[in-house]
């Protein structure tokens, strides 16, 4: 029971109509001196714990926004192919209710490799109806985790509705298999001009494109051809371009030459995970998926980690900087910077060896408990 951990005075931040919530990534902000005063209403959002891990963290969440008294109510749906929990009923449930919400929070929807008769994942079809074309993954180095490079700080933005995973696939003739991966120049610009607003937004000073087109001269060199075209829009943001090989031994090497980086589906998901890993691993990277309408924020490097399930050592960093990021992005922006700045500390202090879920979380609340003054 953590109820009585609920610190006094750490209520909600004033709340704006549905539609004055701004759906692009707002900047970070200091933490007020005074919690703001309560709400009179609360936020609801969508919640898929998704698989492996997934339930875990987000019983972390829900445990931290308890104790810091974040005025949000999470609609909670189980969608799962490999535990019988999916149906085309199931998936109109959870739909329906991020439309609604238009911010929903996620775990990792664990794709079977089996073919069952359909190709296109949940976790594809999912974003494919919200129009979750941009996949946004900052990767931040933090205090207190050893790793070879420091101070990192890049962006990764992701187009994430066509290319290779356009679940275009067919057996032409016995033993031939045809995977069509599908570029389009609305789509590429889309991505672009996407990457351009944000590093514009965020006073990032350049935009690299990654690509393949000297070997898939059409597709990937549609991407390119619609990425420069977008550079021309914003001469103060420098832009370059790098192939996708390269690019992968270049951020082993030297990471600290990239700012923000734009790429088709397939590149933008291995980078996701390659670049994780250059921080800590898949649990300390947040990520955030966004349409015209919906915002949908999950872990950075998508993996379930079902073989920590149940062993408390799965970190939950990652989901609680998630977490974090939607609250910004829903304007409470005091509830944000707490628990940010909690995981942060906690992190930088290094007490948390073993049992990392339960220390981490158990260490937070008890850290929003001290800071209300009640401790």
């Amino acid at each position: 029971m953590i109820s009585f951990l609920t610190p006094q005075g750490l209520s909600g931040a004033r709340l704006q109509p549905l539609c004055a919530r701004s759906l692009s990534v707002t900047s970070s902000q200091n933490v007020s001196e005074s919690p703001p005063a309560r709400a009179d209403s609360t936020f609801k959002v969508t919640m898929v714990p998704g698989d492996g891990v997934g339930p875990e963290l987000m019983t972390a969440v829900k445990e931290v926004f308890k104790a810091a008294d974040v005025p949000v109510e999470f609609e909670e749906f189980h969608l799962s192919e490999v535990q019988n929990m999916a149906s085309e009923e199931k998936l109109e449930e959870v739909l329906s209710s991020m439309k609604n919400n238009r911010v929903a929070i996620k775990g990792k929807i664990h794709t079977p490799m089996e073919y069952k008769g359909e190709l296109a994942s949940y976790e594809m079809r999912l974003r494919r109806k919200l129009d979750l074309f941009a996949n946004v993954v900052h990767v931040n180095s933090l205090p207190g985790y050893s790793t070879r490079h420091n101070n990192l700080d890049l962006v990764i933005i992701r187009e994430q509705t066509e290319g290779e995973y356009s679940s275009l696939e067919h057996e032409s003739v016995s033993g031939v298999v045809e995977c069509l991966k599908i570029i389009t120049r609305d789509k590429s610009r889309r991505i672009a001009k996407f990457a351009f607003d944000y590093a514009t937004k965020k006073g990032r000073s350049k935009v690299t494109a990654v690509h393949k087109a000297n070997i898939m001269k059409l597709g990937d060199g549609l991407f390119l051809q619609s990425c420069a075209e977008v550079a021309e829009l914003y001469p103060r943001i420098k832009y370059e371009t790098i192939i996708i090989d390269n690019c992968c031994m270049q951020l082993v090497q030297n990471p600290y030459q990239f700012d923000v980086l734009v790429m088709p589906n397939l590149y933008g998901n291995i980078i996701d995970n390659l670049a994780a890993g250059l921080v800590g691993g898949a649990g300390v990277v947040p990520g955030e998926s966004f349409s015209a309408e919906y915002a949908v924020f999950e872990t950075g490097a998508r993996h379930p980690f079902a073989q920590a399930v149940g062993r408390n050592i799965a970190n939950p960093t990652a989901m609680l900087l998630s977490a974090s990021n939607m609250l910004r992005h829903l304007n409470l922006e005091y509830h944000s910077n707490m628990v940010s700045e909690a995981v942060k500390k906690v992190i930088k202090q290094g007490k948390v060896r073993d049992d990392f879920l339960v220390g981490l979380v158990f260490i937070l609340i008890g850290w929003f408990f001290f800071a209300s003054g009640l401790g």
